[in-house]
C-alpha cells in the first residue's frame, strides 16, 4: 500500500464561522485572520494505492461553480486536483474508487464536473465507483435550511444517475470495519448526518482522515467547534471520544483543512488532547 497526499486548492473562510462562539483573541493565535477576517483553508484530498485498487478520499471544490461562487471563498495558490494527481503519476481515469467522507460542496465538488458540451454533468472519474452511505445521502438529497447551501445537486446527483453511486454497510455503530474498503470507518454526527472518518492501517501505523471532526490543529480544544456544524453539542463528545483513542493510540491525524499542519499527533495535557508533533507529508509518506 502506498498513500498519497493530493492538493486539490486552497481558499478562505470565515474566522468566526470556523470557530463558532470562541473569541478571536483565542483561535487567532494558531488561525491568524487577514483584514476581512478570512482564515486559510486547504482542500487536502488522500489517494490510497493498494493492489489495483486506487481510491481517492474527497475532492475538494471543482472548477464548475461561477465566478461569483468561488469569489466569496478567495483562492489561493494554484493547487488543482488535476495537478496534484498528474504529479503523483496517475490521471483522473485510474480511479477505481471515490469515498466521499460528506456530501458539502468542499469536499465533493471535484467529484463531478461539466460535460463536454457544457450542457450538463458527469461524474469526473467515470471508472470509479463512488461511496457514500445511505443515511448521509438522504441528509444530503432532502437538505434542511440549514445545510441547503452546502449540499448542491449538481455535485450530487450525477454520481446516482450514472449508476456509479455504492453506500458502505449500514452505520448503526461508532465504528465500521466490515465493508468493502481498505479502511475503517467512523461514524461522527456532530457536523453533519453520519460523516465517514477514514482510519488506515499504513506501515505499522494509523493514519486517520480527518475531514470535519478535526479541520485545522487550531480546533484541538474541545469547544473549538465550527459555526457550520448541525449539532456542536454533539460534535463535543464524539471528537472528546475520539481525540482520547488518538492521544491513547498515537494516531496520525491527516487534516483536510489545515494549510500548514498536513499531518499531527495528539497527547494527553492537563488541559485535555493537545497537539504533540507536526508532519509535513513527506516525511510521513515518502
Amino acid at each position: 500500500m502506498r498513500l498519497y497526499p493530493i492538493e486539490a486548492g486552497n481558499f478562505k473562510l470565515d474566522g468566526g464561522a470556523m470557530f463558532g462562539v470562541v473569541p478571536k483573541p483565542l483561535w487567532s493565535r494558531t488561525n491568524p485572520a487577514d483584514s476581512n477576517n478570512m482564515i486559510d483553508i486547504a482542500s487536502r484530498c488522500l489517494l490510497i494505492e493498494n493492489g489495483d485498487r486506487l481510491t481517492l478520499i474527497d475532492t475538494g471544490m471543482g472548477n464548475k461553480q461561477s465566478d461569483k461562487f468561488f469569489g466569496y471563498y478567495y483562492p489561493w495558490g494554484d493547487f488543482t486536483l488535476e495537478k496534484s494527481l498528474k504529479e503523483k503519476g496517475f490521471h483522473k481515469d485510474d480511479i477505481t474508487d471515490v469515498f466521499l467522507t460528506h456530501l458539502h460542496f468542499d469536499h465533493c465538488g471535484g467529484a463531478v464536473q461539466w460535460d463536454k458540451n457544457r450542457t450538463g454533468y458527469e461524474p469526473a472519474f467515470k471508472n470509479a465507483a463512488y461511496w457514500s452511505n445511505e443515511r448521509h445521502w438522504n441528509w444530503a438529497t432532502k437538505p434542511n435550511r440549514r445545510e441547503k447551501a452546502s449540499f448542491l445537486s449538481e455535485n450530487i446527483l450525477p454520481m446516482q444517475e450514472s449508476g456509479q453511486l455504492k453506500f458502505v454497510g449500514d452505520p448503526k455503530e461508532s465504528f465500521s470495519n466490515g465493508n468493502e474498503l481498505d479502511f475503517g470507518i467512523f461514524f461522527a454526527d456532530g457536523h453533519t448526518e453520519k460523516q465517514m472518518i477514514p482510519h488506515i492501517d499504513y506501515k505499522g501505523k494509523k493514519i486517520v482522515f480527518m475531514a470535519d471532526l478535526l479541520p485545522t490543529a487550531g480546533h484541538l480544544p474541545l469547544p473549538f467547534v465550527m459555526g457550520y456544524d448541525t449539532r456542536p453539542l454533539l460534535t463535543m463528545p464524539e471528537k472528546e471520544k475520539f481525540l482520547n483513542m488518538a492521544a491513547d493510540n498515537n494516531y496520525y491525524l491527516f487534516l483536510e483543512h489545515d494549510a500548514h499542519n498536513p499531518i499531527i499527533t495528539v497527547k494527553h495535557t492537563e488541559k485535555g488532547v493537545r497537539l504533540n508533533e507536526c508532519f509535513t507529508k513527506d516525511e510521513l509518506f515518502n
